[in-house]
């Protein structure tokens, strides 16, 4: 069977993650590279964190493992993203009873802490929420939830949640220009998040196009910018196994809302 003849029979099409772990040599090469990523990540704290074993840094070699340590941390996401696609193909999902508005603050927090490590600190200094709503309004982010939605309790696969939801803020962070809107609401038996910035926007054009695997246009200001659509594909790829959807309303320079929807129970035939 040809690679074509694969993605012309599959149910769920090239752009929603049918068929995307069809290659068993991608999730066995996915699993070998979480070990090398460990021991960097590891290496890279212990020379950080133990000035009296590997002797003190100067500031220069303190902020270039920094960075090392950022996009390790980066890398390892990546690649947690993959396996959850590649698991939702599989139909491997494990529901649990979880309140959202909690792991989208969770997610948040992790999102900063790998994006801005200033920023991260100053919102971590101030404690708990809902003292921390203001310091982060301070940082241009401001969250939104409503009284539903804080006693609200989703029966879905938290890991899937926590990885759509932390590819939707990770994606506003690094566009938005100065601000991003975080919105929490239930309505009826939908769970509804959205994320929005003011950054570059999406043409009309590409607003699918974005959510395609791997997919480059030099026309697109998001895309162009992000260097792959993988989150963003994965995300709605997500999503959509667990029963719900991601969409965007954006015009060129206008910035870019995202709008999560799930069933508030993930169905019987994800």
């Amino acid at each position: 069977m040809t690679k074509e003849s694969i993605e012309k029979d599959d149910p769920m099409g090239p752009s929603t993650g049918g068929g995307f772990f069809r290659d068993i040599n991608v999730e066995f090469l996915i699993h070998e590279l979480k070990d090398p990523i460990s021991v960097i990540e590891t290496a890279v704290r212990m020379l950080l964190e133990k000035p009296d074993k590997f002797g003190p840094l100067t500031d220069r070699q303190g902020k270039a493992l920094n960075r090392a340590l950022r996009n390790s941390k980066k890398a390892r996401g990546l690649l947690a993203d993959l396996l959850e696609v590649g698991r939702s193909d599989a139909g491997c999902f494990q529901s649990c009873l979880f309140n959202p508005a909690s792991i989208v603050d969770e997610v948040l927090m992790e999102a900063l802490e790998a994006g801005d490590a200033s920023q991260w600190e100053t919102a971590q200094e101030t404690g708990l929420w809902p003292d921390r709503d203001a310091v982060l309004r301070n940082l241009g982010i401001h969250l939104t939830r409503s009284d539903l939605v804080r006693g609200a309790r989703l029966c879905q696969d938290e890991a899937k949640f926590r990885q759509i939801v932390g590819n939707l803020i990770k994606n506003a962070l690094k566009h938005r220009h100065r601000r991003l809107e975080i919105g929490m609401d239930v309505l009826e038996d939908q769970l509804i998040v959205e994320v929005v910035d003011d950054g570059p926007g999406v043409e009309k054009e590409n607003r699918e196009l974005i959510f395609e695997r791997y997919t480059r246009l030099k026309s697109c200001t998001l895309l162009s910018r992000t260097g792959h659509g993988l989150g963003l594909a994965g995300a709605r790829i997500l999503a959509r196994h667990l029963g719900g959807d991601i969409t965007v309303k954006s015009n060129r320079g206008a910035g870019a809302a995202f709008r999560l929807t799930l069933p508030l129970t993930l169905p019987e035939n994800s």
